[in-house]
């Protein structure tokens, strides 16, 4: 459908030449113009009907926009608002931008693992938890020895437990 609206604008633009009025819109008159919403409704309409859609008003798309653009940005709120026209940035963050789910997914997810697995946490809870833990060896395998202190997490956390041992 789209494909099909772009080649007929590239070919008004071509018939009208300077009269066309080109404002770069995805959806234009047959001079350029912005469209009212009685041109898109119908359409609309029939799109969500053939294809068994959940039913939308064509403004939705306006927020999505807003919500995508925040995330494929990084959330750059000013970025967005003047892509999108708006005066006031309160109009991005508390009208427009919508939490997507898959984003409140993460945050609980990054929460969770931070929290059982003590990540970001007070570092000396996890070598305090771990040095209750700990068992002395009675002899010192000396390749083992090796291969711990290779691995640049196992000889951090050695060195931090060394510290802590002080």
């Amino acid at each position: 459908m789209l494909v099909d609206w772009k080649a007929e604008q590239d070919e008004m633009k071509e018939i009208l030449g300077d009269e066309y009025m080109d404002y770069n819109l995805v959806m234009a008159s047959t001079f350029g113009l912005p469209l009212g919403d009685g041109a898109i409704r119908g359409p609309l309409k029939k799109l969500i009907e053939d294809y068994n859609l959940p039913p939308v008003v064509f403004h939705s798309f306006r927020h999505s926009s807003v919500t995508y653009k925040l995330k494929l940005n990084g959330g750059d709120i000013k970025a967005v608002q003047g892509n999108s026209g708006h005066a006031q940035v309160n109009m991005v963050t508390d009208v427009y931008s919508h939490i997507l789910d898959d984003d409140r997914r993460k945050n609980a997810e990054l929460f969770e693992e931070a929290f059982y697995e003590k990540k970001n946490l007070d570092p000396q809870m996890h070598v305090q938890q771990e040095n209750n833990n700990a068992t002395v060896a009675d002899e010192v395998d000396p390749e083992l020895l090796a291969k711990v202190l290779a691995n640049p997490e196992m000889r951090a956390l050695l060195n931090s437990l060394a510290k802590t041992m002080k």
